[in-house]
C-alpha cells in the first residue's frame, strides 16, 4: 500500500536537489493541514477541539474561528493547537476557520455542532441508493445543516498521517447522498432532527473487515492469535500473492483452450491493525462526540474471545483520540440464516451476548434489530430503523436527554416460584408488549439443560415482567430468548423498541476455546 507521506517526502528530497544543482532555494513550505480539514465541514461544539498540521521548524501558526485566536510554533515540523468550547453554527450563520503561517488557509462555510464517525463492515459501507426504498428519501435529501466525509478505503501496515487526496466534506444534497453510508445518513437526519443542531458524518468502513484489523498492535498484545497474524503478515501476504498469480495463470490458460476458468481468486486475507493505520488513525485527534458501529458478523465464529476485544477495541479509539467523553453506540447483528424449529445453539446468538456485554462499559449503547433481519441475505435492505434507534440511544446516552426512552427491555433478574421462571427487565418504558399474537421465542430448561420452547406470558402490576413455564419441566433452571442465527422473539416495549435476546445461564458456548488436550 502506497503511504502518501513517505511519497511527498520523497519528491522533496528530489526536487531539493533538483534545486540545489540550478542554485534556486525555496523560501520554506506552506503551512498544511490534514484532508479532514475543508470547506464544509462540521466542527464539534462546546468540547476542546484540535487543530493540527504541518510547518517549517519554528514557524509561528495561527489559528481563528468564531472570535478564538490560537498563536503556536511548530515543531519537529508539526503544530497543534486548540479551539475551546465553540459555539453551535448552523448553516443559516457559517463561520470561517483560518490558519496563517508563511500563507493563508480559509476554510469556508464551516459549521459548529455534532461531529460522528459511523465505521464498521458491509453494513455500515452499505449505501443509500441499496437500501430499502431509498428514492424519497434520496431526493429529499437536502439538508445544509448535515454535512459528509467519507474516507476511501486504504490497507496500511504502518501509522498514516492523512486521508486520501480526494476526501473532503460534503454537504448533504440529492446527489451526494446515494452512495454515502445509509445508516449513517439516517443516524445523522434523525440525530439533526432531534438536535436541532449541525451533525457531521464521517464515513469509514470497510466490508467483511473484522474487528481487529480496526485496532492498534499494541490493543491487540492481550491476543497472541491476533498478534501472530500481525507478525507474520509479509509470510502472509507473499503467500496469497503467490496464489493470486497462479490462479490468474490458470485462468489465462483456461481461456486459451476455450474454457471457463475453475474456482474463484483467492480472497486477500486481512491483516490486524491495516484499516485501523490507514482509515482511522489518520482522523485523531478531530473533535467528535462519539462513533456508532455495525461489525460482528466477521467475528461471529470467535464470539467468545469477542466479549473482550470488541471492548478493548472501543477503549482503543478512545485512548486514540484522547477526549475524555467518546461515546459508542453500536449494532446488534440482524437475524441471519435458516429458521430452526427447535432451540439449540447459535455463534451469532453468542456474537449478539458480547455486545450487549460491551454495554457495561460507560457511555456505550445498543440498538436492537430483532425485526429486519433477512433469512437468506447478510445485507437488510431496512437501514432506516437501524439508524433511527443509534440516534436514539445517542440522545438517552450522549446526550442524557430526560423521559427518553431509547432501549427496548433488557433482561435484569430471574427468580423461580414453584415451576415458573419470572423474569424482569430494565429500559420496560410504558410496560412490555408481545407484538403479532401470543409471546414467543422463550426457551426453557430443567436440570438436564435440555431446551424446549416454553409457555411465556406478561405480568406484573405494571406489564414489567415475562413469566415462562412448561408442563415437563418442574423446577426451571434456566431460561433464553432469541437464542438462534434467525431470532423470531416478539417482546417488546410499549415505546416501539425490540428487546435484546438474553439468556439467563452460565452454560458452556459453542465458540468457547476448547480445552487443551
Amino acid at each position: 500500500m502506497k503511504n502518501t507521506h513517505r511519497s511527498e517526502l520523497w519528491l522533496g528530497v528530489v526536487g531539493l536537489i533538483a534545486l540545489v544543482g540550478t542554485g534556486v532555494f525555496p523560501l520554506g513550505a506552506d503551512v498544511r493541514l490534514p484532508r479532514i480539514f475543508s470547506d464544509n465541514m462540521v466542527l464539534q461544539q462546546g468540547a476542546s477541539v484540535p487543530v493540527w498540521g504541518w510547518a517549517d521548524e519554528g514557524e509561528q501558526v495561527i489559528v481563528t474561528c468564531q472570535g478564538q485566536r490560537v498563536t503556536t510554533v511548530a515543531k519537529n515540523g508539526r503544530w497543534m493547537v486548540r479551539l475551546n468550547n465553540l459555539r453551535v453554527a448552523n448553516a443559516d450563520a457559517p463561520e470561517t476557520l483560518t490558519v496563517d503561517g508563511k500563507n493563508r488557509i480559509r476554510f469556508q462555510n464551516v459549521l459548529i455542532g455534532e461531529v460522528w464517525i459511523a465505521s464498521g463492515q458491509s453494513n455500515m459501507e452499505w449505501p443509500l441508493e441499496r437500501s430499502f426504498e431509498p428514492e424519497k428519501d434520496i431526493a429529499t435529501a437536502t439538508n445544509n445543516n448535515i454535512r459528509l466525509f467519507t474516507v476511501d478505503k486504504v490497507r496500511a501496515y504502518e501509522l498514516m498521517e492523512d486521508v486520501d487526496p480526494k476526501a473532503r466534506w460534503l454537504e448533504c444534497r440529492p446527489y451526494n447522498v446515494p452512495k454515502f453510508s445509509a445508516v449513517a445518513y439516517y443516524f445523522g437526519r434523525a440525530l439533526q432532527q432531534a438536535r436541532n443542531v449541525p451533525v457531521g458524518l464521517i464515513h469509514t468502513s470497510w466490508g467483511g473487515s473484522p474487528a481487529e484489523v480496526w485496532m492498534s498492535a499494541d490493543a491487540l498484545r492481550p491476543y497472541p492469535d491476533l498478534l501472530d497474524k500481525w507478525k507474520k503478515r509479509q509470510e502472509t501476504l507473499a503467500k496469497y500473492e503467490a496464489a493470486l498469480k497462479a490462479y490468474q495463470e490458470a485462468a489465462k490458460a483456461a481461456k486459451a483452450r476455450g474454457e471457463q476458468p475453475k474456482g474463484r481468486p483467492p480472497g486477500r486475507p486481512w491483516i490486524p491493525t491495516e484499516l485501523y493505520n490507514g482509515m482511522l488513525y489518520p482522523l485523531a485527534p478531530y473533535a467528535v462526540k462519539g462513533a456508532i458501529w455495525y461489525q460482528g458478523e466477521s467475528n461471529a465464529d470467535s464470539a467468545w474471545q469477542y466479549r473482550t476485544l470488541f471492548p478493548d477495541m472501543i477503549k482503543n479509539w478512545r485512548a486514540t483520540w484522547g477526549q475524555p467523553e467518546f461515546y459508542f453506540m453500536t449494532v446488534q447483528l440482524a437475524p441471519f440464516m435458516d429458521r430452526t424449529p427447535e432451540p439449540g445453539e447459535s455463534a451469532w446468538a453468542e456474537l449478539r451476548e458480547a455486545q450487549l456485554l460491551a454495554c457495561k462499559l460507560p457511555g456505550v449503547g445498543l440498538a436492537v434489530i430483532t425485526d429486519v433481519g433477512e433469512e437468506k441475505d447478510i445485507h437488510p435492505r431496512k437501514k432506516q430503523p437501524v439508524g433511527e434507534r443509534l440516534a436514539l440511544a445517542a440522545r438517552g446516552i450522549a446526550y442524557k436527554e430526560r423521559g427518553l426512552v431509547y432501549s427496548g427491555p433488557v433482561f435484569k433478574k430471574m427468580t423461580v416460584r414453584k415451576n415458573q421462571a419470572i423474569l424482569t427487565f430494565d429500559h420496560v418504558g410504558d410496560g412490555l408488549e408481545a407484538r403479532g399474537g401470543e409471546l414467543k421465542g422463550f426457551a426453557i430448561c430443567g436440570e438436564d439443560r435440555k431446551w424446549v420452547w416454553g409457555n411465556a406470558q406478561i405480568g406484573g402490576k405494571k406489564n414489567d415482567e415475562v413469566i415462562v413455564s412448561h408442563p415437563s419441566i418442574s423446577k426451571p433452571v434456566a431460561v433464553r430468548y432469541g437464542w438462534a442465527n434467525f431470532p423470531e422473539g416478539n417482546l417488546w416495549n410499549k415505546n416501539g423498541l425490540p428487546a435484546t435476546p438474553f439468556r439467563t445461564d452460565d452454560f458452556p458456548l459453542t465458540t468457547m476455546p476448547k480445552p487443551a488436550q
